[in-house]
């Protein structure tokens, strides 16, 4: 107990590390995985922007890509890492690898919900001549925004799980600061005091987003 009252600020600061990464990566990785998932869904035949081409491209791609575990998945964009922040090692490295492997995820999962929503509420819309973006804007995603919430409020969670092997790259996080202070020492109070605050963020979250949910879908 002493020690880990002694190592409390470090386990502060690995708890912001944590949301800071996570946070960002929802941020960058949710915007390009919505991105992926309309494209998805509105190049699939019979939608509204039909390619067959463009949706293979997409649809290959996320395949190739959602399933590599993480740890490898570090390895493998480490180069296009160094060329696009600028280095192979830390938080900024963590943080590129965690907005690729969510990004794809996302996709997946955005799609699959609008896929939910019913297409006479879509033609409806095109029978009075909604544009396409408009259609997205004010009939797909609102329609599908209840459960979207529910999928990344998952994807947080993933990725909240994700970026506890950050330290295996020079990133910090609470997955590193247990494995540091707690594992590699055998000390299990410090080990289980990093758990319980990742207990504590993912609880709260999933309490956020279920709560967020709730409420699109009674509207």
């Amino acid at each position: 107990m002493d020690r880990l009252i002694e190592l409390l600020p470090r386990l502060l600061t690995a708890a912001w590390e944590t949301v800071y990464m996570v946070g960002i990566a929802m941020v960058i990785g949710g915007a390009l995985g919505l991105l992926l998932g309309l494209g998805l869904y509105l190049t699939r035949v019979g939608n509204l922007l039909e390619n067959r081409v463009v949706f293979a491209v997409l649809n290959v791609v996320i395949n190739i890509f959602r399933p590599i575990p993480f740890i490898i998945l570090l390895a493998a964009v480490q180069p296009l890492g160094r060329l696009i922040v600028g280095t192979g090692i830390g938080n900024r490295m963590a943080i590129f690898g965690l907005i690729v492997g969510s990004m794809f995820a996302i996709g997946r999962i955005v799609e699959q919900n609008l896929l939910t929503v019913s297409p006479g509420v879509i033609e409806a819309a095109r029978s009075i001549g909604a544009s396409p973006l408009r259609i997205i804007t004010t009939v797909l995603i609102p329609e599908a925004l209840g459960p979207l919430i529910l999928g990344y409020t998952f994807i947080f969670i993933a990725v909240t799980d994700m970026s506890a092997v950050a330290g295996l790259i020079g990133g910090g996080g609470l997955g590193n600061f247990a494995i540091q202070y707690g594992y590699r020492v055998f000390n299990w109070t410090v080990t289980w005091a990093a758990v319980l605050l990742i207990i504590v963020l993912v609880q709260f979250t999933q309490l956020i987003g279920n709560g967020l949910a709730r409420r699109v879908m009674r509207r």
